[in-house]
C-alpha cells in the first residue's frame, strides 16, 4: 500500500527469497528479519525477551507515527466485505473470488490508527465452505468428514509417539473401511439388486421398462456375468468421481503456500505453528491412490465373487476358474499394498509435505484399473448353467465390515484411553479422552445409515415387498441393512428422550436464573418485568446446552454402538431379516420386528432425501447455513489426514491468506495490526497468528469474540487447543483479548488464567439495557452470538490493544477495573513472561521446490 506523505521513507523491497504479496520469490536460503519500521524496538540480547506490551518507551527524538490497521475475519454463516466494512463501495486489494481481502473506497491509503475510524480490511471467506446448491452433495460425504475430524480429536498426551502412531493407523484403517463401504453399497444398488436379483426374475424385469433388455431370455445380456460387467459402470463412476473432487479441491482451497516464516521453537507447544501443518499434498496423494485402489478392489470383489460361484461348482469351466483364481491372487497382493500404504501414510508436520509420490503409490490405482479390465472381460464368455438367484453372494461381506469397524473402534478407544491417563489433567478432553473414537463410530453409524436408505428404497422401488418382510419377488438388499433399519426406531426413542430431558432441565435452569437477572444491571432502576425476565434467563439457559452436549452425544453413540453390535450379531446368526427371523416368535414380538423393520427401512431412505434437500438449503439461505454450518465448518476446518475422500479444507487456504497478509503487510509498512476475529474466523484468526516468526507476531494483537476456541475446540480437540496450547498462544502474543457473552451458545471465555490483565474480559451485558430509558427508550435486542462490533466494549478493547502495541497506556476512556482485574485508576499491564517472543526467532527464507509448488495459488 502507499504511504502517506508524513510517514517515514518506505522500507528496502524484501531480499531475494523473501515471501511477497504474490508469493516467494526464488532465491538462495538466507535468514533476513523483517523490515523495522521507525519505533520498532530491537530485539533483546539472546537469552532475554524483548520488550512486550509494557511501560511507554523512554522519551527520545520525536517520531513520526506509523500505520495500523484493524483486520477483520468473519465466522460461521459468512458475511459481505460491505457488510463488514459499512461500505457499500468496498475494494478488492488481494485474492480471488473465493477468498480476498477488502478495502473501504476512502481506506485505501495507509494512515496511523484512528480509535474511532482505524483502516480497516475484511477477508472474506465464506465462498470456500458454500456456493451453489450442488455443493450441497458434499454432505454425503458427511461419514468421512467425521471420522477425519476423529483424527484430530485424540488426547493431549505429550511424548507417547507409539501410542499416536497406533491411534493414527486404527482412525486411517477405519476410513478406509469407509470408502469400501461407499462403494459397496453402490454395487448392491445396481450390481447385486439390479443385475443379480430383478433381471434374474420376470415379475421384476417387467417393472423396470428401462433395463427390460438385459432380462430378454436368449438375449446378449440375458447372461448374469455380463449384466454384473455392464451394471458395474455406475460404482466405477462413483470411485472416480471421488478421486476427480479429492484431485480438484486439493488444488482449488489446499494447495495455497504456507507463508516462509519459521518460528525458532519449531512451534513450542503450539501443533498449529509448526510449518507443514497447513500443507499435507504428500500424505493426501498417498490416502487418495491407496483409497481410489480400495474401491476399484471392491468392485472385482463383486464381480468375482458372481463368476466364481459357477466356476467352483462341478459343471465350471476350469480355464475360467484358474484364472479367476489367478485375478484373486492378484487381487488379494493389490489389497496388501494399499493396507501397507494406508499403514505407512502418516503426516509430516515439521515441514511441508512436498516429497514426490513413490512410483509404486502412483501405479497402484492404474493396476487396479487393469484388474478391473481383465475381470470385466472374465464375466463376459457364457457359462452353461449359470443362473442368479437370491442375494448376491458377496452380501457375506457386510456383516464381516461392519464386525471389522467395531474391532478397529475398540481398539481405537484403548489407545485413546491410555492416552487420556498420560495427558495433563487441564489438557484432559471431553468423555475422558473417547471423543475421537465415539466421532469414528459415530462416522461408521452414519455411513451404514446412508447406504442401508439407498439400498432399501431402490429395493423398495424395484419390488415393495423385498424392504416388508412380505412374500416379494426379490432377495431385497442385504440382511444386514433390514437390521440395522430395525435399530433405526429404538435410537430414535432414545434421541427423543434426550431432548425431552434437556428441554425440561434447560426450563428449570431458566426459572431458576431468574432472580439474578436485575442483578446483572445494578445502574438501571427498571421495575421487574416478567416476561422480560423469562425471555432473557431462558436464553442464558439455552446457551449453556452446548455445555452438555459431550454428554447426549456420548449417549447417541453407546447407544448406536450396542444396537449395531446387536444388528451385526442377529444377521451373521439368523442370515435372515428381523421380521422373517422372529416370525414364529409370539404374536407382539414379531409385529414389533416386522413395524421396526418396515419404519426403519422408510426413515433410512427419508434421512438421505433429507440430508441433501437440508445440505442445499443450507448453502442458498445463511439463516439456514448458521444451523448446520456449526459442524460442518468445525469439521471442514481440519486438514483432509485420515480420509483423502473428506470435504475440502478450508483452513488450507484461508490460514496461509491472512499470514501471508499479516507478514507482508508489516514487511512494507513496518505498521501495527490488530486482528479481529469473530466465533470461527477467531479460530482461523489464532491459526495464523501462531505461524507467525517472533518479529511478525510482535507488532500484532489479537481481539476475539464469539470464540469457540475453549468452548468447542479446546474441549473436543485439546492435542490442538487445549489450556497448553491456548497459554501458548498467550506466550507467543504481546496482547489478546477475547469477548464473549452468557446468552452466546458458540462463544465463550478462553480460560487462559494466571496474567493480569487475564484473556477473557468479562461477560458483555445482552441485552445492554434491561428496560427503556433515555438512552435505549425501545427495548434493548437479544444479540446472543452476533454483533459483538456494535458494543461499545469492542471499540474500547480495540483501542486498549493498539494503545499496547506501541507500548503505551491503555486507550482513552478504558474502564480500568471492568473484569480486568486492575483497580481504578491503574493501566493494564502485561507481565515480562508474556512479553515479545524468544531471541533468535527470525524469518527463514529457503529456496522454494520446483514445478508446481512454488507459490500461493
Amino acid at each position: 500500500m502507499p504511504s502517506l506523505p508524513d510517514q517515514p521513507e518506505p522500507p528496502e523491497p524484501p531480499a531475494p527469497g523473501h515471501g511477497g504479496p504474490d508469493g516467494p520469490v526464488p532465491g538462495p536460503r538466507r535468514r533476513v528479519a523483517p523490515t523495522d519500521g521507525p519505533d520498532l524496538q530491537p530485539p533483546a540480547p539472546h537469552g532475554r525477551p524483548s520488550p512486550g506490551c509494557g511501560p511507554p518507551p523512554a522519551p527520545g527524538p520525536r517520531r513520526r507515527p506509523v500505520p495500523a490497521l484493524e483486520l477483520l475475519v468473519h465466522g460461521v454463516g459468512g458475511a459481505t466485505p460491505q457488510e463488514m466494512l459499512g461500505d457499500p463501495g468496498a475494494v478488492r486489494v488481494t485474492g480471488d473470488r473465493t477468498a480476498a481481502i477488502h478495502r473501504a473506497a476512502e481506506d485505501l491509503v495507509d494512515r496511523p490508527w484512528d480509535d474511532e475510524r482505524p483502516v480497516r480490511e475484511a477477508y472474506t471467506w465464506s465462498n470456500l465452505t458454500s456456493g451453489n446448491g450442488a455443493r450441497a452433495l458434499w454432505l454425503l460425504l458427511l461419514p468421512f468428514m467425521i471420522v477425519n475430524m476423529a483424527h484430530w480429536m485424540r488426547p493431549a498426551a505429550p511424548g507417547h509417539g507409539r501410542s499416536h502412531r497406533w491411534y493414527d493407523v486404527l482412525i486411517r484403517l477405519t476410513a478406509l473401511s469407509l470408502t469400501v463401504l461407499l462403494v459397496a453399497g453402490a454395487c448392491v444398488v445396481t450390481m447385486d439388486l439390479l443385475a443379480w436379483q430383478c433381471f434374474a426374475a420376470p415379475l421384476c424385469a417387467e417393472r423396470s421398462t428401462w433395463f427390460r433388455f438385459l432380462a430378454e431370455s436368449g438375449g446378449w445380456w440375458s447372461h448374469p456375468g455380463r449384466r454384473l460387467a455392464l451394471t458395474s459402470v455406475l460404482p466405477v463412476l462413483l470411485v472416480g468421481l471421488l478421486w476427480w473432487l479429492s484431485r480438484r479441491t486439493w488444488s482449488a482451497y489446499e494447495s495455497a503456500y504456507p507463508p516462509v516464516r519459521l518460528r525458532a521453537d519449531g512451534g513450542g507447544d503450539a501443533q498449529l505453528g509448526l510449518p507443514g501443518f497447513w500443507y499435507g499434498r504428500g500424505v493426501v496423494g498417498r490416502l487418495r491412490a491407496a483409497h481410489t485402489a480400495a474401491g476399484l478392489l471392491t468392485i472385482v470383489t463383486v464381480l468375482l465373487s458372481g463368476s466364481l460361484v459357477r466356476d467352483l461348482s462341478p459343471g465350471g469351466t476350469r480355464p475360467l476358474l484358474v484364472a479367476g483364481l489367478v485375478m484373486a491372487a492378484a487381487g488379494a497382493v493389490l489389497a496388501a499394498v494399499v493396507i501397507r500404504i494406508v499403514l505407512r501414510a502418516g503426516r509430516t508436520e515439521i515441514d511441508r509435505d512436498v516429497r514426490p509420490l513413490p512410483r509404486y503409490v502412483t501405479a497402484l490405482p492404474v493396476a487396479c484399473l487393469v484388474l478391473l479390465v481383465l475381470c470385466l472381460a472374465h464375466s463376459m464368455p457364457v457359462r452353461t448353467g449359470f443362473e442368479s438367484s437370491g442375494a448376491h453372494p458377496a452380501s457375506w461381506g457386510f456383516p464381516i465390515l461392519t464386525a471389522v469397524q467395531l474391532v478397529l473402534s475398540v481398539g481405537l478407544a484403548a489407545v485413546a484411553v491410555r492416552l487420556h491417563h498420560a495427558a495433563p489433567r487441564t489438557d484432559r478432553g471431553v468423555l475422558g479422552g473417547l471423543g475421537g473414537p465415539a466421532a469414528a463410530l459415530l462416522g461408521c453409524a452414519l455411513g451404514g445409515v446412508l447406504t442401508g436408505g439407498v439400498a432399501a428404497r431402490f429395493a423398495g422401488w424395484l419390488d415393495p415387498h423385498s424392504t416388508l418382510g412380505g412374500p416379494g419377488v426379490l432377495a431385497g438388499p442385504p440382511v444386514l441393512h433390514s437390521w440395522q433399519a430395525a435399530t433405526l426406531p429404538t435410537l430414535l426413542c432414545v434421541v427423543a428422550v434426550l431432548a425431552l430431558v434437556v428441554t425440561v432441565r434447560t426450563r428449570l435452569e431458566g426459572r431458576r436464573l431468574t432472580d439474578g437477572i436485575l442483578g446483572h444491571y445494578p445502574d438501571e432502576h427498571s421495575r421487574p418485568h416478567e416476561v422480560r425476565t423469562t425471555h432473557l434467563a431462558s436464553a442464558v439457559a439455552r446457551a449453556r446446552i452446548t455445555d452438555r452436549a459431550p454428554g447426549m452425544f456420548g449417549t447417541v453413540v453407546v447407544s448406536s454402538l450396542l444396537l449395531g453390535a446387536g444388528a451385526a450379531l442377529g444377521a451373521g446368526l439368523t442370515g435372515a431379516t428381523p421380521a422373517l427371523a422372529v416370525e414364529e416368535w409370539p404374536g407382539p414380538v414379531a409385529g414389533f420386528a416386522a413395524l421396526s423393520q418396515a419404519v426403519g427401512s422408510w426413515t433410512m431412505g427419508i434421512g438421505v432425501v433429507v440430508l441433501v434437500a437440508m445440505g442445499r438449503r443450507a448453502y442458498r439461505d445463511p439463516a439456514a447455513r448458521r444451523t448446520v454450518g456449526i459442524l460442518w465448518d468445525v469439521g471442514t476446518f481440519w486438514p483432509r489426514a485420515a480420509h483423502p475422500f473428506a470435504p475440502p479444507c478450508y483452513a488450507e487456504r484461508a490460514v496461509p491468506d491472512l499470514s501471508w497478509r499479516m507478514g507482508t503487510w508489516v514487511d512494507l509498512t513496518g505498521g501495527r495490526i490488530v486482528i479481529s476475529g469473530h466465533s470461527q474466523g477467531s479460530v482461523l484468526a489464532a491459526a495464523a497468528v501462531w505461524q507467525l516468526d517472533a518479529p511478525t507476531r510482535s507488532r500484532v494483537a489479537l481481539l476475539t469474540h464469539g470464540s469457540p476456541l475453549h468452548r468447542l475446540y479446546g474441549r473436543w480437540f485439546p492435542r490442538y487447543f487445549g489450556p497448553t496450547a491456548l497459554r501458548s498462544l498467550r506466550d507467543d502474543l504481546r496482547c489478546w483479548r477475547n469477548l464473549w457473552r452468557e446468552t452466546d451458545p458458540i462463544g465463550g471465555p478462553v480460560r487462559v488464567t494466571g496474567d493480569d490483565p487475564p484473556v477473557d474480559r468479562g461477560a458483555l451485558l445482552d441485552p445492554r439495557h434491561y428496560g427503556r430509558n433515555l438512552l435505549s427508550p425501545l427495548p434493548a435486542p437479544l444479540l446472543g452470538h452476533g454483533d459483538y462490533a456494535d458494543d461499545p466494549a469492542y471499540r474500547r478493547e480495540r483501542a486498549r490493544l493498539h494503545a499496547l502495541l506501541l507500548g503505551g497506556p491503555g486507550a482513552p476512556g478504558t474502564d480500568p477495573g471492568s473484569a480486568s482485574g486492575t483497580g481504578p485508576g491503574e493501566t493494564p499491564g502485561v507481565p515480562p513472561s508474556r512479553r515479545a517472543a524468544v531471541d533468535g526467532d527470525a524469518t527463514v527464507v529457503p529456496e522454494p521446490p520446483g514445478g508446481r509448488e512454488g507459490g500461493n495459488r
